[in-house]
């Protein structure tokens, strides 16, 4: 009984067409298997009375048997179907659920106007505001028309045909991600790989991943940096050493140099004291002049020990010229290098200076330069001596600089001889006042040794007796 109720049902439904006829509709997406190609259609099973047409230029390369989904566009005689809308309604589905979800969508940039950027995404039109199409700021622009990016969905009204992207949310939380990996992984001392993101005045950001480190000027080359991007280009990649991680301030510390050889190894034994050096003057300062030994260790040549006759503005010294001269001191702690253009002893000059000069001696030196507070004196190679304004003999308000000139040769008296602090305290007034006492003695020896003293009365009647005479 129930196989023939079966069995009539079945043939009802053949009467009124195939089964499942019924159950297909417009706008309908289904699952279909293509069964044959003619020319320019193809036919595709889907579970109709007969085959439904579609378009073979909507199909890149159809085979018999493949799979296709299409969507329903037309019920009659004919069903017909379309792959591209089928595929443009998932694609719109999605964008619905990437509202909901937050999943990117992929889309590309088409066009920019002056609020944004065109996007097609899942074939329909979006648009993405201009400080959403990247997390930072950028001159340029146009850089991102012709892009595909992802980029998440903001809004989506596919009645309204309104769809509204952003490209920079996505990247805020990809850094977040990165920022917090980067954390986790960086440590103080570690070397890592970087890329140069921005570049100002003061120093370099890098990207090391997620996460900025900054890279100041002093830290990019153990030569002298005047601008950061005389030594490095945005987009460069670079290695860096971690010198310093604030977690609290967000801030992380890096170097270039340390990551080099320090040029400052060895440099004593490149450099001995009282040894021969050849350089080239990199800068001037009030002070003296900067001179650059190697890449990397510059020493100075104070004022003071330029050649008499020479200064600060003198043609051979400025920045460029090439000069000899001799490594005078070193300080290795304070990275300091001290050199000289006049010629330095072999031997230490201030050892058992008391027994060469002591106080009251009248010594010869040679005017090195004067200054507000007095004139240097070089006694010898090595040895220089000062002697105060108050024991220059000259008037107040005179400046010794217009009166003693470099090279100079000057008699002095030694006032104080202090071996410890290495200074030797001169006086020309001190000087004087014993060549004028010494004179005058002179002078009173010379009258005692010959005729006695006459007075003016005796002188008188000395010469009225010769006239008696």
């Amino acid at each position: 009984m129930n196989d023939n109720s079966n069995e009539m049902s079945e043939f009802e439904a053949a009467l009124q067409g195939d089964v499942g006829v019924k159950s297909l509709r417009v706008g309908d997406v289904v699952q279909g298997t293509i069964v044959e190609i003619h020319g320019d259609v193809v036919l595709v099973d889907v579970g109709g009375k007969s085959e439904a047409v579609l378009l073979r230029e909507e199909l890149e390369q159809p085979g018999m048997g493949d799979p296709v989904e299409v969507v329903i566009t037309a019920m009659g005689e004919q069903i017909e179907i379309s792959h591209r809308l089928a595929l443009e309604q998932k694609l719109k589905d999605q964008l619905v659920d990437a509202v909901e979800t937050g999943v990117p969508v992929e889309g590309k940039v088409s066009g920019r106007n002056k609020g944004g950027f065109d996007v097609i995404l899942a074939g329909v039109r979006g648009f993405c505001p201009m400080s959403q199409i990247e997390e930072f700021h950028s001159d340029d622009l146009d850089a991102h028309l012709g892009q595909t990016y992802r980029f998440k969905v903001l809004e989506y009204n596919p009645d309204a045909r309104k769809l509204v992207v952003s490209r920079a949310a996505l990247l805020r939380v990809e850094r977040e991600t990165q920022q917090k990996e980067a954390w986790e992984r960086l440590e103080e001392g570690s070397i890592v790989e970087g890329t140069v993101r921005s570049l100002t005045d003061f120093g370099a950001f890098v990207d090391l991943g997620g996460v900025d480190g900054l890279v100041h000027v002093t830290e990019m080359s153990y030569q002298r940096v005047g601008r950061p991007s005389d030594v490095l280009s945005v987009g460069q990649n670079v290695s860096v050493k971690v010198v310093g991680m604030d977690r609290a301030k967000n801030r992380i510390s890096l170097s270039i140099k340390q990551t080099e050889k320090d040029p400052w190894e060895g440099v004593t034994e490149g450099f001995p004291v009282r040894s021969a050096f050849e350089g080239k003057v990199v800068r001037k300062a009030p002070f003296g002049l900067f001179i650059q030994l190697t890449p990397g260790v510059d020493g100075l040549l104070h004022v003071s020990q330029l050649p008499p006759g020479t200064d600060l503005n003198s043609e051979e010294v400025q920045e460029g010229q090439t000069i000899n001269g001799w490594v005078k001191e070193i300080d290795l702690e304070n990275r300091r290098i001290g050199l000289t253009l006049r010629r330095l002893p072999d031997r230490e000059p201030w050892e058992r200076i008391g027994m060469r000069y002591q106080e009251g001696q009248t010594v010869e030196g040679m005017v090195e330069h004067g200054t507000d507070f007095g004139v240097f004196v070089e006694l010898e190679p090595g040895v220089s001596a000062l002697i105060p304004m108050s024991e220059t003999g000259l008037e107040r308000g005179v400046d010794p600089r217009e009166v003693f000139s470099p090279g100079e040769k000057i008699v002095t008296k030694v006032m104080s001889v202090d071996e410890s602090r290495q200074r030797i305290s001169l006086s020309i007034r001190a000087q004087k006042k014993d060549s004028e006492r010494k004179e005058y003695l002179k002078h009173m020896d010379k009258g005692a040794s010959d005729e006695p003293v006459v007075t003016g009365f005796g002188a008188s009647l000395m010469k009225a007796l010769k006239k008696d005479k």
